[in-house]
């Protein structure tokens, strides 16, 4: 539990950083690279941190992160279309 609010609270400094000091124009393929960049960080910093989690191996680093990266997508694409969902039952 520690170790993914650890990631998390990491995750969005790490992001939110790198967008407003790294990028002055963000597109969209930039802010996905970015959000896949900010998590590899991310997980790095918890490895280091956290005694319950390791992780070795570029290859693990990869993995890890693209499950993360789609879990995060398939949420946001879900949660978007539950309050449009919410939003049109409110309006009628």
């Amino acid at each position: 539990m520690i170790a993914t609010v650890l990631f998390w609270i990491i995750h969005i400094v790490v992001q939110f950083l790198a967008l407003r000091v790294l990028i002055r124009q963000p597109s969209i393929a930039l802010a996905g690279l970015l959000a896949l960049c900010s998590t590899i960080i991310s997980l790095v910093i918890v490895n280091l941190l956290v005694d319950d989690i390791s992780i070795s191996g570029a290859t693990t680093y990869v993995l890890a992160t693209l499950i993360i990266w789609l879990c995060t997508a398939v949420a946001d694409i879900a949660g978007g279309r539950l309050i449009r969902a919410r939003r049109r039952e409110d309006r009628t």
